[in-house]
């Protein structure tokens, strides 16, 4: 990320998720879509907005996310618009990403 502030979070993700029964039984992964809707909720209550719309620019699934995992999140806004995030657990990255969002 080329932003020189950025801002630190941290999720946990639920240990029974409900996800973690069905995908996959014994080896239960967060769903991508599912991941990074729980990323940009997160981002959303640090910034105290709420993103009224917001469009992917980029998403890539690196690793997967288990449930009971503690997320990672390291993020940054630019004067446009742009966030641009990674996110790791236990230092492996897992998820990286941009969005542009209207607040």
């Amino acid at each position: 990320m080329r932003e020189a502030m950025m801002e630190k979070l941290t999720i946990q993700l639920a240990a029974d998720h409900p996800t973690g029964a069905g995908h996959f039984p014994g080896n239960p992964i967060i769903p991508g879509a599912l991941l990074l809707a729980e990323v940009l909720r997160c981002i959303e209550r640090a910034e105290g907005a709420r993103f009224s719309s917001c469009n992917v620019k980029a998403a890539k699934f690196l690793h997967p996310a288990r449930p009971g995992d503690s997320v990672e999140i390291v993020y940054a806004r630019s004067a446009l618009g742009t966030i641009e995030f990674q996110c790791a657990v236990a230092g492996t990255r897992v998820l990286t990403g941009a969005i542009v969002a209207a607040a």
